[in-house]
């Protein structure tokens, strides 16, 4: 079956990596840019930088205006309508250190923090810590034989004494969708708050948190096909209310003197300092050129890819598939093959993987692996690309066995 990707000439990267050799098939960890968000950075910083909310000149004014655009355009992606903010961050990391720090205040020992067993580790660490600062008990959802979310489970484990949830939308090894709704519904149930991971599940199909009802939810703008360093978190209006800010400094502040200070709401009382104002111009850019994309036919082309992808992996002897991917990305693990051995000559080969644990190291140790090659795509990937992988995994593994 030959696929071509009618969005490749879109994204320049691809042609450069293809006279360098190289096939990229790692999206999920970043994913490549398309021309729009490079002409909006090159116009940005072509005709005039400047700082946002701050300043009463041109250059200011149209920085400011660009930037809380683009906070517009994140609501309308989001389908956001009235009911909570879009807040800039530097990565999703960051903005879950923001939700472990500003929320702090709100529990008490012996309270619980519910994740899962997936969990990348940006939405573990900071919840595994603030559990260890406030004598917190951290509960782990487990998951079913096909890797998601055990709901039996978690009816009982989600109860009473839970504070707050935070689960991932779509697992960044597993590639399995997970029961968000169901889950958050049942922390509402118990008047818990609710964080969803949606670095992965943002990225593919639109998502509507009018409907999805979680509190927080948090993105990267770089696994979005938008620049680095720039995280979004959306918070409803009442949880927000709830969130002190945990960075402190320019903007944010309605009032200081040396003995005391008052801060501004949401959204800009939790954007201290400079925030990314061209990583935020760009997402924009991003998310205009995303919406010109026609969405069924960027899931049918991404659903076709993904099952060439699994059945050339099943029709290898020796390759077992780890979980049961739904989307976008498949890993796997070959008998009597280290992944990172498999790595290196795929490497050699121009193929552009990911190896090892993905940043999701309990997950990989509760599933017995030292580790799993992930194969992951992105809007520009075709059967090519694929045929090229194989090729290379076919030379790799008749080395290595």
């Amino acid at each position: 079956m030959s696929l071509i990707s009618p969005w490749r000439t879109d994204f320049p990267a691809l042609d450069a990596l293809e006279r360098q050799g190289q096939v990229y098939l790692d999206s999920a960890a970043t994913a490549q840019k398309p021309q729009a968000l490079i002409d909006a950075l090159t116009h940005y910083y072509a005709n005039g930088a400047a700082n946002v909310h701050r300043a009463q000149h041109l250059p200011g004014a149209m920085a400011t205006q660009a930037f809380e655009d683009t906070r517009h355009k994140v609501g309308e992606w989001l389908n956001l309508g009235t009911c909570g903010h879009v807040i800039f961050t530097h990565g999703a990391t960051s903005a879950f250190n923001l939700l472990a720090y500003g929320l702090e205040p709100l529990f008490q020992t012996g309270d619980e923090i519910v994740i899962s067993a997936l969990e990348h580790h940006a939405n573990l660490l900071p919840w595994q810590q603030l559990a260890q600062r406030r004598g917190l008990k951290l509960v782990v959802l487990p998951l079913t034989a096909d890797g998601t979310v055990d709901l039996d489970a978690a009816s009982s484990l989600i109860n009473a004494r839970t504070r707050l949830l935070a689960i991932s939308q779509l697992s960044n090894v597993l590639g399995t969708w997970q029961p968000v709704s169901t889950l958050v519904e049942m922390a509402k149930a118990h008047h818990a708050l609710t964080v969803v991971d949606g670095a992965q599940g943002v990225v593919h199909g639109r998502h509507d948190m009018q409907a999805l009802g979680c509190d927080f939810y948090v993105f990267s703008s770089h696994k979005l096909y938008g620049p680095d360093g720039v995280g979004v978190l959306f918070g409803r209006h009442e949880a927000l209310a709830r969130l002190r800010p945990w960075q402190f400094g320019g903007e944010m502040v309605l009032q200081a003197g040396y003995e005391h200070a008052t801060f501004r709401p949401a959204p800009l009382g939790f954007e201290a300092g400079t925030p990314p104002v061209s990583g935020v111009i760009g997402l924009g850019a991003t998310l205009d050129y995303l919406n010109d994309v026609n969405q069924s036919t960027a899931t049918e082309h991404e659903a076709r890819l993904h099952e060439l992808l699994c059945t050339g992996l099943r029709l290898r002897e020796g390759i077992r598939l780890v979980g049961v991917p739904q989307v976008a990305l498949a890993s796997f693990v070959v008998e009597g093959v280290h992944n990172a051995d498999l790595a290196h000559l795929l490497t050699e080969q121009g193929i552009a993987v990911r190896a090892g644990h993905h940043c999701a190291i309990p997950l990989i140790d509760r599933l017995g692996l030292s580790g799993a090659i992930r194969v992951s795509l992105g809007l520009y990937n075709d059967s090519a690309d694929l045929e090229r992988f194989f090729d290379a995994l076919d030379q790799a593994l008749e080395l290595l066995r």
